[in-house]
């Protein structure tokens, strides 16, 4: 047999997989083996899509619309995504000035591939979604992630980001309402953080959406391009339907930007999927273009939950955990942990110890929160039934009473 060299592109050998997807596998394995897991780590919401996105999708392939579709989207597609960003955001936007990809990854990675080269940076606040550094080194730049603590509500700050921008900085993502901290950006702080670009006109801004409707409290949700139209130029506003319609498998996302990068990323996306699910966009239109009410029931049930999960885990041992504007998760301190045992007997080092050993003593999968960038954390992600909730925080907190010195 011939020795064949295997050798991976350089760019992928520097990304790492996805921290959240381990875990989603380790609970897999565990409900194969039986063992009947509550899991606090997938951000995917638990609600069906809607009934008449549904049946708009089954109407759809009953129509024959199983074909082809024009590479960055239907067109009746694209007038609804041009619409919705010029009723909800303020965005007057044309369709032409939009683009449909095979969900919100997509959308980030296309425009992130459309315009790196190798030496460019990225600036990524930290904590982050756990995907952008590595598609940063996929297309072969540098994430240059900036920590931002809880001192300042988990949010990158004016001086923090002036500080990382250099000559090489191509991009800054931006998240809000956050994953992985529910963190939502005011109008104010995105002007102070607008200031600060416009100082800077070579760098780019990704406003990942993808949360928008998921806020609290009367929080009122604002994007970039509209709090500074200065910036709308160098602004790719991305979101998508998968979190805000329960359509997560649907994969969906969709943008608005400045021509020059939308046509890079079109012609990108014409040699990679050539387009997004003819079946998909078809639901996708009936969910932007339908009745809405399913939105605000949704952030009703969150809102409710994210209560009871904040509640309930300040209660717990060595647990702390500020109160999420938006999203669907919380993210918890557990430095009161680190340096003890738990009760099955593994030394607490590190935030990835007290997921692992939740997820093996108590059978509670979260995510550790130096996956995204911060530790020592965890992520909770409250997107399951009321009950399940109850009864993951139930064992949560039992953990953690039983860890020892």
């Amino acid at each position: 047999m011939t020795d064949l060299p295997m050798r991976l592109n350089a760019h992928l050998a520097a990304a790492q997989p996805s921290a959240t997807y381990r875990m989603i596998d380790r609970v897999a394995e565990r409900k194969a083996a039986g063992v009947a897991v509550i899991s606090l780590s997938a951000g995917e919401p638990d609600f069906d899509t809607p009934v008449h996105v549904r049946e708009a999708a089954i109407a759809a392939i009953h129509a024959g619309h199983t074909r082809y579709t024009q590479v960055a989207g239907l067109r009746p597609l694209r007038e609804a995504i041009a619409a919705k960003f010029a009723r909800e955001n303020g965005l007057p936007t044309r369709w032409q000035d939009t683009i449909v990809c095979s969900g919100g990854k997509q959308v980030i990675y296309n425009a992130l591939a459309a315009t790196l080269n190798p030496g460019d940076e990225v600036i990524v606040p930290a904590p982050f979604w756990v995907s952008y550094p590595e598609m940063v080194a996929l297309c072969g730049a540098r994430a240059v992630t900036v920590p931002c603590t809880e001192a300042s509500g988990f949010k990158l700050t004016p001086e923090a980001l002036s500080n990382a921008i250099t000559p090489r900085t191509r991009w800054l993502i931006l998240n809000s309402p956050s994953n992985p901290t529910g963190a939502v950006y005011s109008r104010a702080e995105l002007q102070a953080l607008a200031e600060v670009l416009l100082r800077h006109p070579h760098v780019l801004l990704l406003s990942d959406d993808i949360y928008e409707h998921l806020t609290f409290d009367g929080e009122c949700f604002v994007t970039m391009a509209q709090v500074e139209p200065r910036l709308a130029e160098r602004t790719l506003t991305m979101n998508g339907v998968s979190k805000a319609y329960a359509m997560t498998g649907w994969r969906i996302g969709y943008a608005t930007g400045p021509q020059w990068l939308l046509q890079a990323m079109e012609k990108l996306q014409g040699q990679q999927t050539s387009g997004a699910s003819s079946i998909s966009q078809h639901a996708a239109l009936a969910a932007l273009k339908g009745p809405q009410g399913f939105v605000s029931e949704v952030r009703q049930v969150f809102q409710r939950r994210r209560d009871l999960v904040v509640e309930r885990l300040n209660r717990g041992f060595g647990l702390r955990c500020a109160r999420p504007a938006g999203a669907f998760y919380a993210f918890a301190s557990c430095e009161g942990l680190i340096g003890r045992s738990s009760a099955g007997g593994r030394l607490l080092r590190t935030d990835e110890d007290v997921a692992l050993a939740l997820l093996d003593e108590a059978q509670v999968a979260v995510m550790q929160g130096s996956a995204f960038g911060l530790g020592p954390y965890l992520r909770i992600a409250y997107a399951i039934d009321d009950a399940s909730l109850a009864r993951a925080c139930d064992a949560i907190q039992t953990f953690c009473e039983g860890s020892t010195p």
